[in-house]
């Protein structure tokens, strides 16, 4: 996968509201995702448009258009602090997956949540794949 170089778009004033109530070190983080998200779907053509919103009062991104993938949700909470999350749809098959991959790189919760700690560095290149992954699943995910 290409590096893109084009820089995320504005925030929406809505989304913007959300991540300026988040503590800095976990806004910081956040929006370090956010822009990995922007990153990797222009790499991915087959990704589309991405459309960023909010879902359950979260910052939230989908490709709206071709729909490849599943919805991407970033979250912290004042119950975890010490910790943001990537969320996808619990009824994917990406968590598996992940844990194939990554089972001992990244803190994989449940079906839906990928953790990180605040104030660490980054896995980068697992976080852009595990993006990847789900920007694009609706073009892999297996038959029913």
């Amino acid at each position: 996968m290409k590096t893109a170089s084009l820089p995320a778009p504005a925030l929406p004033a809505d989304v913007a509201d959300v991540y300026a109530a988040y503590p800095a070190p976990a806004r910081k983080l956040l929006l370090a995702i956010r822009d990995m998200i922007f990153e990797t779907a222009a790499a991915l053509p087959e990704a589309g448009r991405i459309t960023e919103t909010l879902k359950w009062g979260e910052p939230a991104y989908l490709t709206s258009a071709p729909k490849s993938g599943t919805t991407i949700r970033l979250a912290w909470s004042p119950k975890r602090p010490k910790t943001v999350g990537i969320f996808v749809n619990c009824q994917t098959t990406l968590l598996d997956a992940w844990r194939g991959l990554y089972g001992g790189v990244l803190d994989l919760v449940g079906h839906r949540e990928i953790r990180l700690p605040v104030g660490e560095t980054l896995p980068a290149d697992p976080i852009r794949h595990c993006l990847a992954m789900a920007l694009t699943y609706h073009q892999r995910k297996p038959a029913s």
